[in-house]
């Protein structure tokens, strides 16, 4: 396997356990990856795959994100901030 690849390597299953911050961090290098066009097929192949997953766990994690911020914002006493605006 070739240097600085290990990230890559990790089964998609242990996407579920990373932060959203390391799961764009390794996007961000897999997209730099293929900007680059350095390696094999397979090995690009493998990066789409892992890059997909990776960004459906990041949009998943930022939906998350969005509706715990919501039930801050509405709270228990209904509707807030946002109605001032």
């Amino acid at each position: 396997m070739p240097e600085g690849r290990s990230e890559a390597a990790m089964p998609p299953r242990e996407i579920g356990a990373l932060s959203f911050e390391d799961a764009l961090a390794e996007l961000e290098a897999i997209v730099s990856r293929l900007e680059q066009g350095k390696g094999t097929l397979a090995e690009a192949i493998a990066d789409y795959e892992r890059g997909t997953a990776l960004r459906k766990h990041c949009e998943a994690r930022l939906s998350e994100a969005e509706a715990r911020v919501q039930a801050i914002v509405e709270g228990a006493s209904g509707p807030g901030l946002r109605d001032a605006e």
